[in-house]
């Protein structure tokens, strides 16, 4: 497998922590602007959707330049959105690096996506796309404990600062380490937009859609909710963000493998389904299986992506590169619907009635899995 692929991992990497590290601070943001935590936790919903419409748009405007000028610009941007974070002193301004940090961040994972499909072998080809995954999924694992941690130890700027500083070394590394790659040229928005014609292709985004939006009604609240139903502190919630990070780094990883070597539909579907049951009895768990279940749900959560992508790729290999960009934006479009939903659920009734809604959704992946791979037939 080609090595460019784990300076890819890296840059995944960095881009999640900025996208999750703020909810492990999301007490110390509002306390310091003036804001309520509701507000605060907007700061992720905002970030989701723009990452999630930026990817497709951006990686189209950029298509005819040079890859890895566009990765150093890109990179470049975000070093500036996190800087802005840093100086930040009103909830405006924080806002307003969020969304470079989404835009700059999201046209950087397309490319990590894309750009490791590219430079791989076909039979190395999930497994490299479950890289740049475990990346991403990686960064849970430090992402909220760093946030936490620095936090409050130096001030809730303190995580960005150590994110900027991994950045100006991934931009040396690109710079000397990345050398030419060679892709598509991009298509129209137009011929974009006909590739979700396609039935199959079309659900298939929407069982990422469906997936993420399960898993983040219940994980965005994972802090109310053990408090509520395992009434742990402060010390415990970050050993369970840990736990469930050191579980889910693997999960990209294990799902490229799965999909290699037992099958694109067999691995999506068992993911799904397993998901579906994790959320099912987590209000039911005691002190004990709660942490069984934990690292199970961590590992799913990020097992779908790499043979969501395949089973992507196969359908529409002509747009592969557009499949990967819009499917990107359903994941981080479920992201923002789930946050948003499972917001009104504990508001409105309790958190603990999260993990239900959670299901229902999953089960909605279900179905629209089940038709995006009818009467597919392939290898297992």
């Amino acid at each position: 497998m080609d090595k460019r692929v784990y300076l890819l991992t890296a840059v995944s990497f960095v881009v999640g922590m900025v996208e999750l590290i703020i909810g492990g601070i999301l007490d110390l943001v509002a306390a310091d602007l003036g804001v309520t935590v509701g507000k605060a936790g907007l700061l992720i919903t905002f970030f989701a959707l723009v990452f999630a419409i930026s990817g497709p748009v951006l990686l189209f405007l950029t298509g005819k330049a040079d890859r890895k000028k566009v990765t150093l610009t890109a990179l470049f941007i975000f070093f500036i959105g996190n800087v802005i974070a840093i100086f930040s002193t009103t909830y405006s301004l924080l806002l307003l690096s969020r969304i470079v940090t989404a835009s700059s961040g999201a046209l950087l994972v397309v490319l990590c996506l894309t750009l490791a499909s590219h430079i791989s072998q076909p039979e190395y080809r999930g497994r490299a796309i479950g890289l740049v995954i475990m990346g991403i999924s990686g960064s849970v694992v430090l992402g909220l404990p760093i946030g936490v941690s620095l936090g409050h130890a130096f001030g809730w700027q303190s995580p960005f600062i150590l994110v900027a500083i991994l950045t100006i070394l991934l931009v040396i590394g690109v710079y000397l380490f990345f050398g030419n790659i060679h892709t598509q040229a991009p298509m129209s928005i137009k011929k974009q937009l006909k590739t979700l014609q396609d039935k199959k292709v079309i659900f298939g985004q929407l069982t990422t859609f469906f997936f993420l939006a399960g898993h983040f009604t219940l994980y965005g609240y994972l802090t109310p909710f053990v408090k509520s139903t395992l009434e742990f502190d402060g010390s415990w919630i970050t050993i369970v963000y840990f736990v469930y990070g050191a579980a889910a780094v693997t999960g990209g990883g294990l799902g490229g493998i799965a999909a290699d070597n037992f099958g694109i539909r067999r691995t999506l579907l068992t993911v799904i389904v397993l998901l579906g049951v994790c959320l099912f009895i987590m209000p039911y768990t005691s002190f004990i299986f709660f942490w069984i279940v934990l690292v199970i749900w961590g590992v799913l959560s990020w097992a779908i992506t790499p043979p969501i992508q395949s089973h992507l790729i196969q359908l529409a290999p002509d747009t592969a590169d557009i499949q990967q960009s819009l499917n990107n934006a359903a994941l981080h479009l479920g992201i923002a619907f789930g946050t948003f939903v499972g917001s009104i659920v504990a508001d409105r009734w309790s958190v603990v009635q999260n993990a239900s809604v959670g299901v229902l959704f999953v089960v909605l992946a279900l179905i629209s899995a089940f038709v995006s791979l009818q009467r597919k037939r392939e290898v297992t």
